[in-house]
């Protein structure tokens, strides 16, 4: 199989082109970063661009059998800045991705949507694949858009969408920059010696799924006939205070965390419910949460290092 992987430089994506290539698939990466030498293959054909380069498209597209869309503009935390460029920037390139694949060949999409976004306040937890997508943030609106999009096209013009809704995605290679993330800001900024802040009192609960179990998913996926909508997470929540008490094991030290007012956007509770893509794939994670930070922080301590 020959895939194109969209985002395929970032933190999520390098990991999916891993995955791939140790699957034997022959890939192709759109970004319009360069990759960096830690996670570059010689196999890969890399192609600088952006989806917003809609001439270009048959380019990227030519002798792909499927495409996987990790790729986006915006954060959760920023995107209700400027809700126009959210949808600029993403779903308008998604609508020309879908009429130039239906032209171009490739009938297999697998996207990467937001477990953490699209159901905005849950009324119920875990949060199951058939909650109300209620999303409180642009980032979420604009991904629950994209959906109904690609489930538009499959019932119009025989796509095959698989859609992935993950949880928060951590692991080695997060970037440093405090902008998504909590677990990698958080490691990078106790490796440099700089303090961690927490929005609000710390009970904010999240649902934490090591990176390396999401490329697993993605490539399963990718290999199937299935369509639809499915949750990625670990499953089971824990607050971002109990999970500075975990860094803390992790780290060997202690952790005074910053308090700073809670925000409007974030979800106070959300954990996802994995019994559908556990019945359908049989996937279920493999790293838990202590395992995962231990990793990520080895990482995060050469990196920060070199």
């Amino acid at each position: 199989m020959h895939v194109l992987i969209i985002g395929g430089c970032g933190f999520v994506g390098s990991h999916v082109v891993d995955k791939c290539l140790a699957e034997g698939m022959a890939v192709r990466v759109l970004d319009p970063a360069r990759p960096n030498s830690r996670i570059a293959h010689p196999e890969v054909d890399y192609v600088r661009g952006h989806l917003e380069d809609q001439a270009r498209l048959p380019e990227f597209l030519s002798g792909i059998d499927a495409v996987v869309h990790l790729a986006s503009t915006t954060i959760p935390s920023s995107s209700n800045l400027d809700p126009a460029s959210d949808i600029s920037g993403n779903l308008i390139p998604m609508i020309r991705l879908l009429e130039a694949m239906r032209e171009h060949g490739p009938r297999k999409l697998v996207f990467l949507s937001s477990g953490g976004t699209i159901y905005g306040i849950p009324n119920m937890c875990p949060v199951p694949e058939t909650h109300l997508p209620q999303p409180i943030c642009s980032y979420g609106v604009v991904k629950a858009a994209m959906e109904h999009y690609l489930q538009m096209e499959q019932h119009l013009h025989g796509l095959q969408a698989t859609i992935l809704r993950p949880s928060n995605i951590y692991g080695p290679r997060q970037g440093r920059l405090g902008v998504q993330g909590v677990i990698g800001t958080y490691l990078h900024n106790l490796s440099l010696g700089l303090p961690i802040e927490v929005w609000g009192d710390g009970s904010v609960i999240r649902d934490f799924l090591y990176v390396q179990d999401f490329a697993d998913i993605c490539h399963q996926a990718l290999m199937s006939s299935l369509t639809g909508c499915f949750n990625a997470g670990s499953g089971t929540g824990i607050s971002i205070r109990d999970l500075i008490g975990r860094i803390q094991r992790t780290v060997g030290g202690p952790v005074h965390p910053i308090y700073r007012d809670g925000r409007g956007f974030d979800v106070p509770r959300v954990v996802l419910d994995i019994s559908k893509v556990n019945a359908a794939f049989g996937w279920t994670p493999r790293v838990g949460l202590d395992e995962g930070l231990a990793g990520t922080w080895n990482w995060v301590s050469k990196c920060d290092a070199a």
